[in-house]
């Protein structure tokens, strides 16, 4: 889609973009405050670009979502326009308000509220996010993820083996394995902020496994460490294998020497909070990492659940939260003119959407049959 975007009329403005912002990676998840907030959480492929291309590819993701609940077509060009109007009328009020305070700003979970919203739909979306910051509170490290993740085989704790999801590299796999990564954790604790360091220094390293995550990371190296402070005081840290944006053949090249330290920078900038332990590493092997605390309170909507009024609820709040965080690096007021007050612009992106998910849906046809004919390996694993 980046270089399908790169083909299509710009409007010059840029911004930090997310360079994948699709409706599953925006979620809620923990302040370092604890407060509980909703914003993007998946900043991999970000880099400076046109505000559009993320607007473009969010609202084409809330078609392709209409789509797949099977809802009308009126409904998901519906969802899709408010999506859009949303985005615009957010970014008209932070043209309008000052720079400290665009940055103050954020979506918190506990405080929800939407002016324009149906006041029934809103009600239950509060009701769901109630119901879910009760759960997830309940699921402290301690009690909940380290008996899950960890087993102690001769009084020393070790992450379980859960192959093929979860299981520990071979020197081959993972140079740096002999020295227990402490180069590698040497970088990361440099890129550390200097109170964080203190935090961190309280942390023993004890064990890394590699751990298989989402489809998008598929050829990636991802693991979990464990660190810990005490008995019964853990820390569990993701640390995720940073590639080139998808965006730079089309956008430019990043100004930072390491992956990682461009998706922190990229996060630090777009995320209304970011989590203490962002940080970045180089391994022995050459790639590069960005690591961060594994399930901090996140939360994420699973689609099947929506109905249309939920889904739209959804949509906005995704918009909002996309306003509010290139509003934080691009002009604002720039972007509210561009866009207009009327309806001309909600109407071209919800046309681009629609048109860009019927191209999604011949794409992945055009996929099953490569694979059909042979021309694309794959094997099915039970």
């Amino acid at each position: 889609m980046a270089a399908d975007l790169a083909a299509t009329p710009t409007s010059g403005l840029r911004v930090q973009a997310c360079g994948d912002a699709h409706l599953m990676n925006f979620g809620g998840f923990a302040t370092p405050e604890r407060n509980v907030i909703f914003d993007i959480n998946d900043l991999d492929e970000t880099l400076p670009a046109p505000f559009e291309w993320d607007l473009k590819r969010l609202a084409t993701s809330v078609v392709i979502a209409a789509q797949h609940l099977e809802l009308p077509y009126s409904d998901a060009t519906r969802v899709a326009t408010d999506l859009v109007r949303e985005y615009r009328e957010r970014m008209h009020d932070y043209s309008s308000i000052r720079a400290l305070d665009v940055w103050y700003d954020k979506i918190d979970l506990q405080k929800y509220q939407d002016r324009s919203g149906d006041p029934a739909v809103i009600e239950a979306v509060r009701k769901r996010i109630s119901q879910r910051l009760e759960v997830e509170r309940s699921k402290t490290v301690p009690d909940h993820l380290y008996p899950k993740l960890v087993s102690e085989e001769g009084g020393r704790p070790h992450i379980k083996d859960e192959p093929p999801l979860i299981f520990h590299p071979t020197e081959d796999v993972a140079p740096g394995l002999h020295s227990g990564y402490s180069d590698a954790i040497a970088s990361y604790r440099k890129s550390l902020a200097e109170h964080v360091r203190v935090l961190f220094d309280r942390y023993e390293f004890v064990d890394l496994a590699l751990k298989v995550v989402g489809v998008g990371s598929v050829g990636t190296m991802c693991g979990v460490g464990l660190f810990m402070a005490s008995d019964n005081d853990p820390l569990f840290l993701q640390v995720k294998e940073a590639r080139a944006s998808v965006l730079e053949p089309y956008a430019g090249k990043s100004l930072h020497a390491n992956q990682g330290e461009r998706i922190i920078a990229g996060q630090r900038i777009m995320q209304a909070a970011s989590d203490v332990f962002l940080g970045w590493s180089r391994g022995s092997g050459g790639r590069d990492f960005y690591i961060r605390q594994l399930r901090d309170m996140k939360m994420s909507v699973v689609i099947e659940s929506l109905d249309v009024g939920l889904l739209r609820q959804y949509a906005r709040m995704c918009a909002h939260a996309l306003a509010r965080a290139h509003a934080r690096s691009g002009d604002a007021a720039m972007i509210a003119g561009y866009m207009g007050s009327g309806q001309t612009f909600d109407d071209a992106i919800t046309e681009f959407a629609t048109e860009y998910a019927s191209q999604n849906r011949r794409d992945y046809r055009a996929f099953i049959q490569a694979i059909r004919e042979g021309r694309i390996q794959a094997t099915s694993i039970e």
